[in-house]
């Protein structure tokens, strides 16, 4: 999470894409620590020599022979061998090494010595380039804005087709030959006779199914399908979950209008069932696209704040987030044993429904942030994935694009792996036995 509190969300893909034409880059930040040289610790190893003898614990003599003998053989080398050989020494003192440990993490955070070694009228003009950063990223806020306006009018644009969609997939509307037809890709062209063989082997069936008078209505657990092929929510499925996602008929969008704070609710919609009442189950997640005043830097778009579920009216006996244990008790004084029966909270996906509540402070235990992290990052792709491309997570072709991705990176990886065995094999140094 961010100072703020909030988790950055990744660009979308015209934010991406808008944004690498502004220039925008990251930038180092100006507390990072300078990097450690020999130089460096040569130079904090003298000063750390220069300790109080109270505070350090006196040399073993077998030890200053070992100094006196190092000093006899540097005798008429130069200064820079000198500091070495003392730095060596240094290095072998444990209480040394903590003490230059120790200074070494104070370093962390503060501000670089190229920083402080700048004459004062630079450092005017270096605060004045801040200045200027800082505007920058509120201009950056505003068109991430814009972008959240540019999305909520295309949005518009795509439901009339994501409503069809949904007729088609609740057996609302039987699309037209003409809209079933679908040129396959040059890959996927058969030879004619395969063309022929797979038309009769297809009536075949059609002839079968009207005997058998089966007759599906619509795609059959079409959404439960989509979600059992994308890992990152088939992690969150149970077998308990499975038979309720099956009448799950549609996921929406719903951008917040300009006016109002910058927000998106997912709509899951279903068809009656016995497991609850509702046949609406929202999550709206209520973002801010403007730079921390405390720590204005830190901004990289538009973060999600908190996000709320809503209730769900479970059928008596169905509900899958709650489960019943029993236990036994046994009495201290007496002997007797009891059984407890206890209401536990179960592993489920409408958990996803109630996530934890952010506090005002916006501060958060480790497990609670995990969670919520988790969650902001499964919303965002339902968002921007799932319900977008559904059709493609249901055929696996989404899926099939996302391994290709990963295996191009791992060819990658692997063809560094073998530059870097070519390059120890061709090693004179190169043992194998080693």
């Amino acid at each position: 999470m961010s100072a703020s509190g909030g988790i950055s969300l990744p660009f979308t893909a015209i934010g991406a894409e808008c944004l690498s034409s502004t220039g925008t880059s990251s930038l180092r930040s100006p507390a990072s620590p300078p990097p450690v040289t020999q130089r460096s610790i040569t130079r904090d190893s003298a000063e750390m020599a220069d300790i109080d003898n109270k505070d350090q614990p006196e040399m073993d003599p077998a030890d200053m022979e070992d100094v006196e003998d190092v000093e006899e053989e540097e005798t008429g080398e130069d200064e820079n061998s000198k500091a070495r050989q003392l730095t060596v020494q240094m290095m072998q003192n444990p209480q040394i090494l903590a003490a230059l440990q120790e200074r070494l993490d104070g370093l962390s955070g503060s501000p670089s010595g190229y920083m402080e070694s700048l004459p004062k009228v630079v450092k005017r003009r270096v605060n004045a380039l801040k200045n200027l950063q800082v505007k920058c990223a509120h201009i950056e806020a505003k068109f991430y804005e814009e972008v959240h306006e540019l999305e909520r009018k295309y949005a518009a644009l795509y439901q009339p087709l994501f409503d069809k969609r949904s007729d088609i997939v609740k057996a609302a509307y039987e699309p037209t030959d003409e809209e079933c037809e679908w040129k396959a890709d040059e890959e996927e062209e058969l030879t004619v006779s395969k063309q022929d063989e797979m038309k009769e082997k297809a009536k075949l069936e059609e002839e079968k199914k009207d005997e058998e008078k089966e007759d599906p209505k619509g795609i059959p657990e079409f959404w439960s399908t989509v979600f059992k092929n994308v890992d990152l929510l088939s992690d969150m499925l149970q077998e308990h979950d499975e038979p309720i996602l099956k009448h799950l008929q549609d996921i929406k969008v719903k951008f917040s209008v300009l006016e109002q704070p910058m927000s998106f609710t997912l709509e899951f919609l279903f068809e009656p069932n016995d497991f609850f009442t509702n046949t609406l189950l929202t999550k709206t997640y209520k973002m801010r696209s403007e730079p921390d005043e405390n720590d204005p830097f830190s901004f990289d778009g538009p973060e999600i704040m908190c996000c709320t579920g809503c209730t769900i009216d479970w059928t008596k006996g169905k509900n899958v987030t709650l489960k019943t244990i029993k236990k036994k008790q046994k009495h201290k004084g007496r002997g007797t044993v009891r059984t407890v029966t206890k209401t536990v909270p179960n592993d489920s996906f409408f958990n996803f429904f109630t996530p934890p509540e952010v506090p005002e402070s916006g501060e958060l235990d480790e497990d609670s942030e995990a969670v919520l992290a988790a969650d902001f990052e499964i919303g965002h792709f339902i968002r921007e994935r799932i319900v977008p491309r559904a059709v493609l997570y249901f055929t696996g072709e989404a899926i099939e694009d996302d391994d290709d991705d990963y295996d191009e990176e791992g060819e990658e990886a692997d063809d560094e792996e073998g530059e870097e065995e070519a390059d120890e094999e061709n090693d004179p140094d190169y043992d194998p036995k080693v």
